[in-house]
């Protein structure tokens, strides 16, 4: 994995069905993970998202945010890799998006150096349903 500015590189994982863990050094990288984990608003939203995959709708509902900070906070999360979305496709053929949490623990280590890694836990995914049969 190459270890780029970009917070969302550090989601690939080489084998979804097992655990995995992914080690983070590059400081823009870290820095833009604890800053998306640092609003108690990210923080409700990965808490509501780990065991359902939710629309925006549904996760302003859930967490008793407005929607627009939803969509703001959606957008972080994912550009950071700690959401995945995905589409909910509803036989209506109305097609939504749902986001689901795809990182587990987060551990910052401070090395002796000064150095900072973080490490991202990623739990193996359980099969999740995105098929809708409302109409």
């Amino acid at each position: 994995m190459s270890q780029s500015g970009t917070a969302a590189a550090f989601v690939d994982r080489a084998d979804p069905s097992t655990d995995a863990t992914t080690v983070v050094s590059t400081e823009d990288t870290i820095q833009s993970l604890l800053n998306a984990v640092h609003t108690p608003d990210c923080r409700a939203i990965l808490a509501a998202t780990d065991d359902d995959a939710l629309s925006a709708s549904e996760i302003a509902a859930r967490c008793d945010l407005p929607p627009s900070s939803v969509y703001r906070k959606l957008g972080l999360l994912t550009e950071t890799g700690l959401l995945e979305e995905r589409t909910r496709v509803r036989s209506s053929g109305h097609h939504t998006s749902e986001y689901v949490r795809v990182g587990g623990d987060l551990v910052v280590s401070i090395a002796r150096d000064g150095a900072i890694e973080l490490t991202v836990r990623h739990p193996r995914p359980e099969r999740r349903s995105s098929i809708a049969t409302e109409a």
